[in-house]
Formats: C-alpha cells, structure tokens, sequence
C-alpha cells in the first residue's frame, strides 16, 4: 500500500495512492482519501470514499516526524570516497524536522554560509508505533514503511565543524517522499540517483553495512522512536555538489522517485 500526504482545497489528507478503476482513467494515478491519520488510527485505515487523480494535488512531504535519525557511513564505499574507515559500528547523528521538506519542493542552498551542497539518495525508514530498545527481531514489527529521502548536506560545512548539525540541519536539507510504501522488502533495492538526468549514484541496499532490523534496533537502544520518525540509513558513493537549477531524483526500486530542484537562498 502506498499511503502519501497531500494537500487540496487547502488542507493537508492523507490517502492511498493507486491506478484508477475507471476504464477511462484507466493507468492514472488516483489518491483515495483516508480518513484522519494512518498512524494508530482505531479500526485501522479507513477511506472516506472521495479520490482524486494524484495529477490534480500537490503532494506534501509524507510523513512529519518528530525527529530524523540519520546513519553516516552505512556503505563502505562510500566511508572510502570520503576519506573515513568504514566503522565498526551505525555513525549517528539527528536531522531537525524543520529540514523536511516534501516531492517538488525546493532544495535552497545556503550560499551565505555554504560553497558546496551535496545529494545524498536514501532508502528512508518510517516508524509505526512507539519503539524502544527492541531487538533485530522485533524491528519489523516496528516498521510502517519506506520512503526516498534525499539527505543533502553543506559539505564545506561538515568538514570545517567536524560535529554535523549545521552541516545536515538548514531548511529544506530533508525531501521526503513521494509516497510511503507499506509493503516492501528493504534487503535489496535498487537506489539511483539522477542530477538533470544523468546517473550520479546507483548501488543496492543489500549493500548496507548494517540493515534496515540491524538500525532500528540500535537506534532504540539509544532513544524512543515515535510514529512516524524517520531513520534515514545512508547513502552509497557517488555523492557530489549540486548548483542552482539542478533537478536531483532519488529513485528507489518499489518505491518511486522523489524530484526537487535546487535554488540559492537570497
């Protein structure tokens, strides 16, 4: 099930993207409207009857987590392009949910502050319920989907502050989207990024060096993940700058792809 988050008429709803029934809308995408929040909902999900073509929305940012955790250097090859040993253990570090950002929305580059900002194509973990301290095992159960996440960070910035906050932290740094997918096997997909068409990075996630049970478990033994955090769980090599009217796209393998261009700040 694919659930996004879309705003019409004004108001942000959530809903379940799928094809339409109607032979002559046949192959176009529809949101059907879900009624309140697809998060702890009692009953479950339910629809409200009324969709729409996905064509006629704008689509927000699927999720609005309390907090994004991130993992730094969660492909080896990518420790290596940088510089860095691949570690021993998950590297991590907090993104403010003030940094989300959803499909189509601008990517803006500090240039005040920043010379060199960077894409980072993720395959991003939604949380389902309220999770602490649980073991690989139960990880799954802790799981309400995936997401493509794009974390873009000011590189200059990191290397000069050596802790990441400000580096991974400015507005805008976090797109999310265009959907979460509930029903996925996160071992191995393809994840592709494209600037202005061109392939920067492709690799799979079964390329992790700790996966998707592996994080969520040893992000809980250090603080409780609420419904619908996001743990983001690294990017492969290939990362690189971006400039003013690039269109980045991360595209993840069952799930779809997530388009922003980027902008310079003011």
């Amino acid at each position: 099930m694919r659930i996004a988050r879309f705003a019409f008429g004004g108001e942000a709803r959530y809903g379940v993207v799928g094809r339409a029934e109607d032979e002559a809308q046949a192959g176009d995408l529809q949101v059907a409207e879900l009624a309140g929040h697809p998060l702890g909902a009692a009953g479950g999900i339910r629809l409200t009857g009324r969709s729409f073509p996905v064509a006629d929305v704008r689509l927000l940012t699927p999720i609005v987590p309390s907090k994004v955790v991130a993992i730094g250097r969660n492909y080896a090859a990518h420790a290596l392009e940088l510089g860095n040993e691949v570690p021993a253990e998950p590297v991590l570090f907090l993104k403010p949910s003030t940094s989300v950002s959803g499909p189509g929305d601008p990517i803006v580059r500090p240039v005040k502050l920043s010379q060199r900002v960077d894409y980072e194509g993720e395959l991003a973990v939604v949380i389902g319920k309220v999770t602490r301290d649980v073991s690989p095992d139960q990880a799954a159960d802790a799981v309400f989907g995936y997401t493509c996440a794009n974390d873009v960070t000011a590189r200059d910035l990191q290397k000069s502050d050596v802790q990441w906050t400000r580096a991974k932290g400015f507005d805008t740094f976090c797109p999310l989207g265009p959907w979460i997918e509930t029903e996925l096997d996160p071992s191995d997909l393809e994840l592709t990024t494209f600037v202005n068409g061109e392939v920067k990075q492709q690799s799979r996630t079964s390329l992790l060096l700790h996966g998707v049970a592996a994080l969520v478990s040893y992000v809980s033994a250090v603080m409780t993940l609420l419904p619908g955090d996001v743990l983001l769980t690294g990017t492969p090599e290939g990362v690189g700058p971006l400039e003013s009217g690039d269109q980045v796209a991360v595209t993840i393998e069952g799930i779809g792809t997530l388009s922003n261009r980027v902008v310079d700040s003011a």
